[in-house]
C-alpha cells in the first residue's frame, strides 16, 4: 500500500486521540524515565506522552516515512525513529511501552507484544489499544462490496491486511505470565459523522485503504458508491442528520 495521510487521518483528531487519552489515564505511573509510543502516527498520542510525563524521554515509533515527518513537525519535544513493530525492540530500558491503534496491523501481534513484555522491568508498564471492529457494519459491508463487482478479483485479498482480534481469553493466557496484574476491556465509542460519507471519509485513511488502492479511478468510484448505498441501509440518519459510527476498541494494561 502506498504511505499514509496524516493530513487526511488527523481530520477526525480529537476522535482518534480520545481513546489515546482513555488508555492513558489508566497508567499507574506517576513518572518516567523512557517512554516509547508505538506506531506513533502523525504525534497526536505522542504529545499525551510529553504532557503526561514532561521529564521523560519519549520516542514515536512508526514505519511511515509520512507519519514521522508529520509528527516530528507536531511534537518537536520527542524523538521520531523509524522501526517494524513486527520486530522492533527498545535500545533502551522503558518505564512504559504504549500504543494507540497500531498493533492490529502486525502479524501476529500476539507474539510482538509477548516479546516486547519480556523488554520490560519491574515496574514498567505495557499498555495499548485496537480497535475490534472487523465484525461492525462498517468493516463487514467492505468485504461484500469489494466480493460484489466487477473488482472482485482485485480485491481478493484485501481482507488479508488485517485479521480480527482474539478473545480478551487469548491476551491473557499469552500475557499474563510476564505481569503481576493484567487489565483487559472493552469501550464502545460512538462516533457522530456526517452521514455514510462521513463514515467513509473517517475510513479512507484506514481500513479502507486495501480495498480502494489497487483500484482504477473508475473502479474506486464505483466501488464507493456502492459501498456507501451498503451503508445507508445500516448507518440510518438520526433526527439531527447525523449518522453514528459504533466503534468498539480492545484496550489492555499490564504491570510487570
Amino acid at each position: 500500500m502506498s504511505d499514509w495521510q496524516p493530513e487526511r487521518y488527523l481530520a477526525f483528531a480529537d476522535e482518534r486521540t480520545r481513546p489515546a487519552r482513555d488508555l492513558l489515564a489508566q497508567v499507574p505511573l506517576g513518572s518516567a524515565r523512557r517512554v516509547y509510543d508505538l506506531g506513533c502516527g502523525p504525534g497526536n498520542s505522542t504529545a499525551l506522552l510529553v504532557e503526561r510525563f514532561p521529564g521523560a524521554i519519549v520516542t514515536g515509533i512508526d514505519n511511515s516515512p509520512a507519519m514521522l515527518e508529520a509528527a516530528a513537525e507536531a511534537c518537536p519535544s520527542a524523538r521520531f525513529e523509524a522501526g517494524d513493530l513486527a520486530s522492533w525492540m527498545p535500545g533502551d530500558t522503558p518505564d512504559l511501552l504504549f500504543s494507540n491503534a497500531a498493533f492490529q496491523w502486525v502479524p501476529d501481534h500476539l507474539g510482538a507484544l509477548e516479546r516486547l513484555s519480556g523488554s520490560l522491568p519491574e515496574g514498567g508498564v505495557l499498555a495499548v489499544q485496537m480497535p475490534d471492529n472487523l465484525a461492525e457494519p462498517s468493516h463487514r459491508l467492505m468485504q461484500e462490496t469489494a466480493e460484489a463487482g466487477p473488482w472482485a478479483a482485485k480485491l481478493s485479498a484485501a481482507s488479508a491486511a488485517r485479521d480480527l482480534l482474539p478473545l480478551p481469553e487469548a491476551y491473557h493466557a499469552r500475557l499474563k505470565p510476564f505481569f503481576r496484574r493484567l487489565e483487559i476491556w472493552h469501550t464502545i465509542y460512538n462516533h457522530p459523522l456526517s452521514g455514510v460519507d462521513g463514515i467513509v471519509a473517517w475510513l479512507k485513511t484506514t481500513g479502507l485503504r486495501p480495498y480502494v488502492e489497487p483500484l482504477r479511478e473508475e473502479e474506486r468510484q464505483g466501488f464507493l458508491a456502492l459501498y456507501r448505498e451498503r451503508l445507508a441501509g445500516a448507518y440510518p440518519a438520526q433526527r439531527d442528520g447525523v449518522v453514528l459510527l459504533r466503534f468498539p476498541r480492545l484496550f489492555l494494561i499490564g504491570v510487570r
